[in-house]
């Protein structure tokens, strides 16, 4: 069944509490799914992590652990109890051990899972995709495909074959798959659990041992024969030869068609997330204040120093600036944020386009179709290269953020197709090769520095888009050397803190400062292998 990308699924969203959406949002939508797996009854977890991945470093300070363990208690991503998950999990009574060891992964972010309670065991094993996306790969032994888009049903019997005959004659659903690993289940994935009906005429077989239900993690759903106008910008154009249509009206019809909602409800959920991110900016400015953090609320001063007249003169860069300093700062406080497209790179989109809107005193209507926008070029990306630092660096977050703004600027001010075009591809040609080096795992340093660079090319090359620069390079081959490049920069400087501005003298020191208090509380609730 293929598979397209969702404006709302993997670009912007989830909305979420959380330093990445890679570790907090992606880990706790695997945690939901195990929670489901095992009857919201979960006693015990074993959790493996290939020292050669980015988790080995990287599961405390960029909170997959919080993550995980809030979807063990079935949370949400935006929980505000998300900050205290080591004693809710501890009074939960599920035991926790963390076993770092070869586990022959291929990709940087592999969550293996075992899940106990007294009565069975179950294996899951999950990958985070970049952005809160994610992949289930394994389930007890059998190679599985679960992206947490449909609600799954999985019977474990004796005669998968006869279930599957049984199924396919009685229910209406988008796939059957037989799965056969240390426990052989049938698969049912639909836009409905299947009926209590048919549910209990299941359990009347003989052969039928149990039935699990697992429920979506994501916004929106996939289906069977799932069809988009359009996948890449040379598509796209060709799509609106005869429509003349605006690049947020295009995303509009994409999103429509990938979502099977109306043109109205697409446009009414991008205004819910785009008032979401005005409100973080709003608490952003007021200051923040959290103890495990490295930088305190710097975007303060830097208002007052506007107010002062102290600074370079440009009343749109400095409030993007303000802006995007103050959405990062509310990630780093635990505020909720919208992943845009990912939590590490939460500020620059947000803080280029509703900065630049509300200098130039534009309704929310303008803020809302910038958004869209910048929504279509993010499919782009995430369809043909990543949103995950572990797999492309900052390239692939503030580098793609840095991209998606332009080209909603371009919006803003009524630029063209064709200019919105150009200004994500000279954008994007300005990040290539970006790396992914954190300090002492926090999601502050560079990364806050990086997001205001990423807003304020953003408009750079907006400007230079509206004045008919040349691209040279079109948006669909930059792209494409995004994922290229992402491919060859090595493992140390993408998200693991092992290379880069991380292993500096000072960052060192901050990581063992900071370290000592995490492990005093870690050791209270769990076990590290």
């Amino acid at each position: 069944m293929e598979s397209y990308p969702s404006i709302f699924n993997d670009v912007i969203g989830p909305v979420m509490r959380g330093p990445s959406s890679s570790h907090c949002a992606a880990s706790l939508r695997i945690g939901r799914l195990c929670r489901d797996l095992m009857d919201e009854n979960i006693t015990e977890v074993n959790i493996e992590f290939d020292p050669n991945g980015s988790l080995a470093t990287t599961h405390k300070g960029q909170g997959s652990d919080m993550g995980l363990f809030g979807g063990f208690l079935g949370w949400e991503a935006y929980d505000e109890r998300l900050p205290n998950y080591l004693r809710a999990i501890d009074e939960a009574g599920i035991k926790i051990t963390i076993d770092i060891h070869p586990i022959g992964a291929t990709h940087p972010n592999t969550y293996k899972l075992t899940l106990k309670n007294p009565k069975e065991t179950h294996t899951l094993t999950a990958l985070s995709t970049g952005g809160g996306m994610i992949q289930v790969i394994e389930v007890d032994g059998a190679p599985v495909l679960m992206a947490g888009d449909f609600f799954e049903t999985l019977i474990y019997t004796k005669s998968p074959d006869k279930v599957a005959d049984f199924l396919k004659g009685s229910i209406d659903c988008d796939e059957i798959n037989i799965h056969r690993g240390d426990q052989p289940f049938v698969e049912v994935k639909s836009n409905k659990f299947i009926s209590s009906d048919i549910i209990g005429e299941m359990h009347q077989l003989e052969s039928t041992l149990v039935i699990k239900q697992l429920s979506p993690v994501l916004p929106v759903l996939a289906r069977k024969n799932l069809q988009v106008p359009f996948i890449t910008a040379e598509a796209m154009l060709e799509y609106n030869k005869d429509k003349n249509l605006s690049l947020w009206e295009l995303a509009v019809h994409y999103e429509s068609a990938r979502g099977a909602i109306s043109h109205d409800e697409v446009f009414e959920k991008m205004r819910a997330i785009v008032a979401i991110m005005q409100n973080a900016i709003e608490i952003g400015v007021k200051g923040t204040s959290y103890e495990d953090r490295i930088l305190g609320p710097q975007s303060v001063n830097f208002k007052k120093q506007m107010e002062k007249k102290t600074l370079v003169e440009g009343d749109v860069l400095n409030t993007v600036t303000l802006y995007t300093s103050a959405m990062m700062e509310v990630k780093s406080s635990m505020g909720v944020i919208v992943a845009a497209p990912t939590a590490g790179s939460c500020g620059a989109l947000p803080g280029a386009i509703i900065g630049t809107a509300t200098v130039l005193e534009l309704p929310q209507d303008e803020m809302v179709k910038a958004m869209l926008a910048a929504g279509i070029i993010g499919v782009f990306i995430s369809a043909h290269a990543t949103f995950a630092a572990e797999v492309g660096g900052c390239m692939a977050e503030c580098g793609s953020g840095s991209g998606m703004a332009a080209a909603g600027l371009v919006v803003l001010k009524n630029g063209t197709l064709a200019q919105s075009l150009t200004a994500a591809s000279i954008t994007l040609q300005s990040s290539l090769g970006m790396i992914c080096d954190m300090v002492a795992d926090r999601v502050e340093a560079p990364c806050l520095n990086r997001n205001v660079m990423a807003a304020s090319t953003a408009i750079s090359c907006a400007n230079m888009a509206l004045a008919d620069y040349d691209q040279v390079i079109p948006l669909d081959e930059v792209i494409e050397t995004m994922k290229k490049v992402g491919d060859v920069i090595p493992n140390t400087l993408r998200c693991t803190g092992l290379g880069g501005l991380a292993i500096t003298k000072t960052a060192k020191k901050i990581e063992a400062m900071l370290a000592e208090k995490e492990e005093a509380q870690s050791k209270t609730f769990f076990k590290v292998c």
